[in-house]
């Protein structure tokens, strides 16, 4: 991923947030017939290794687990909000003319070797815990003990366990850095004006990263 010097985001903490609040990720491996991309929810687990540790799985049909080439990494693709940018928010535009539309967007790239665990013990704990995480904001949380135990056994029997211990972890926050600050008070007053999610996310970033 190409990262401008003012767009890099080095903080593993910011990174692993944002790993967190959206754990649905782009999943790219190598095949033996080339790229392979799936979009799976995958849960971080900080342990010994400082960048952490990505667990998930996958229906026991999905190749993914089986044609997957061991000798080079996998790539998980987290991303957050995005939002395109207008130059006539720029305040600069009226000035010069100087300006062309961008797309500001905040994303996470965890690389690291995919493992492959078929194991109903650690698929049950691996459950449990993406579970418990993903329904912990809701007034009754539901779990795996809520069902019938032969249902849950019949669903874990159809997925396989996979693991991703990162190696590397990068990270791209492209929010109007490379712009002047009232051009970054431009885009910020215009994206809560639009007033979708995404655009308010992004106008409360760059709120909080602007020092001018």
């Amino acid at each position: 991923m190409y990262v401008p010097r003012y767009f890099d985001e080095p903080s593993v903490d910011v990174l692993h947030r944002l790993m967190r609040s959206r754990p649905l990720a782009t999943l790219v491996t190598l095949s033996a017939d080339g790229l392979n991309a799936n979009h799976i929810p995958l849960h971080l687990s900080v342990e010994a290794n400082p960048y952490g540790v990505l667990r998930g799985h996958v229906a026991r049909a999905n190749p993914i687990w089986s044609d997957c080439v061991e000798v080079v990494d996998a790539l998980a693709i987290f991303s957050g909000p995005e939002a395109y940018i207008s130059p006539s928010w720029y305040p600069t535009k009226a000035e010069t003319g100087k300006a062309v539309p961008t797309w500001n967007y905040v994303v996470a790239h965890a690389y690291g070797r995919l493992r492959v665990i078929d194991d109903a013990t650690w698929l049950r704990a691996q459950l449990d815990a993406l579970t418990a995480h993903n329904e912990a904001a809701m007034p009754e949380p539901w779990q795996l003990a809520d069902a019938p135990p032969d249902y849950i056994d019949k669903m874990l029997a159809a997925v396989v366990g996979i693991e991703i211990d990162i190696a590397r972890l990068q990270g791209k926050w492209k929010m109007s850095q490379n712009q002047p600050g009232k051009n970054q008070a431009g885009v910020v007053q215009a994206l809560r004006s639009v007033g979708d999610v995404d655009g308010m996310a992004i106008a409360s970033i760059i709120e909080a990263r602007s020092t001018d």
